[in-house]
């Protein structure tokens, strides 16, 4: 299944979301606007606002406040792609020039803090010292998995653990911090609102596990980036901990210099190690397990259209190309 076919249930919604992300880029400092509006307008699969509006349509919730952290929680990632693509160096996302390539490393920081400030002074308009709470301990705990992923590049003796804990922090804390947002507005039991968590947690973890798949296997030009981008940085992920762990001592020992020495030289003798050792295939494993889990936590949900197309995101989340 598609995404927009995902996305038919709530297209309605989605415009309503976008209208209130353009009206709160506004800022009165032209660079802000320009910066902002061209990370927002240049795709993205805008998943984790749908999250938020599908999780609190299972929970139902049919409010204004669903749009309103559901742009919260856009603003909040977009700050987050904008400080990871300087501290990457990164020059290509979603097809186009990044904000850094296009404005400078200066303002993009400034601009991903301005997105920051403009999603807590949003949350804060809901009235609701849980949605705040939820989404403070988000934003620190994506912060705490930045500085992780940090100390993890160039570290070929990372492991599983270590790994799966960055993803955990990085990016599926947002998943979760999503979905739980939908329970809330919901006003879903403590148990029920858990369960909604866990899917956000689980879809994330298994989102970030394919995004390491596609990067030695897409298509760059649908994936709007390079492919070994990470293998560029020097990131330990879980494809190349898998030849680390089951590769040969000379598919190892190559795979453990790109990771320590970063760059593209080792490029062709990775792919070909990835591929000897079905470590593209452990990690869609792993990511379909991942899946798994998260239609197992949201069946604490009551049945629903909302809740059939969660079922199917978490599919989709494993299956897509790009």
């Amino acid at each position: 299944m598609s995404l927009d076919a995902l996305y038919a249930l709530i297209a309605e919604d989605m415009r309503s979301v976008d209208a209130v992300i353009r009206e709160r880029l506004y800022s009165e400092v032209v660079l802000i606007r320009q910066v902002a509006e061209y990370i927002i307008n240049s795709g993205g699969k805008r998943m984790r606002p749908a999250l938020v509006v599908l999780c609190a349509g299972a929970a139902g919730y049919r409010g204004g406040h669903r749009h309103e952290l559901a742009a919260v929680v856009e603003f909040i990632h977009t700050a987050t792609l904008l400080h990871d693509d300087v501290v990457d160096e990164s020059d290509l996302r979603r097809g186009n020039k990044t904000a850094n390539a296009m404005f400078g490393n200066a303002a993009s920081v400034l601009v991903g803090d301005f997105l920051y400030s403009r999603a807590f002074q949003m949350m804060v308009s809901v009235g609701s010292m849980r949605v705040q709470q939820i989404l403070a301990d988000a934003t620190n705990t994506i912060a705490e998995g930045e500085v992780l992923q940090l100390l993890n590049v160039h570290n070929a003796d990372a492991d599983v653990e270590q790994y799966l804990q960055v993803i955990r922090f990085k990016t599926a804390k947002l998943f979760e911090a999503a979905a739980r947002l939908g329970a809330v507005l919901g006003g879903l039991s403590p148990e029920e609102e858990d369960g909604y968590a866990r899917y956000g947690m689980h879809l994330g973890t298994a989102f970030q596990l394919i995004d390491d798949v596609l990067d030695y296997s897409g298509d760059e030009e649908a994936l709007g980036k390079h492919l070994g981008d990470d293998l560029a940085e020097g990131k330990p992920t879980l494809p190349l901990i898998h030849v680390l762990l089951h590769g040969n001592a000379e598919q190892a020992a190559c795979v453990r210099r790109a990771i320590e020495e970063g760059g593209r030289d080792e490029f062709a003798g990775v792919m070909a190690a990835i591929h000897a050792t079905g470590a593209l295939d452990e990690t869609r494993r792993r990511a379909a397990e991942e899946a798994r889990l998260a239609k197992e936590a949201i069946s604490v949900a009551g049945d629903s259209v909302f809740k059939e197309s969660l079922v199917n995101l978490a599919d989709f989340a494993v299956t897509r190309d790009h």
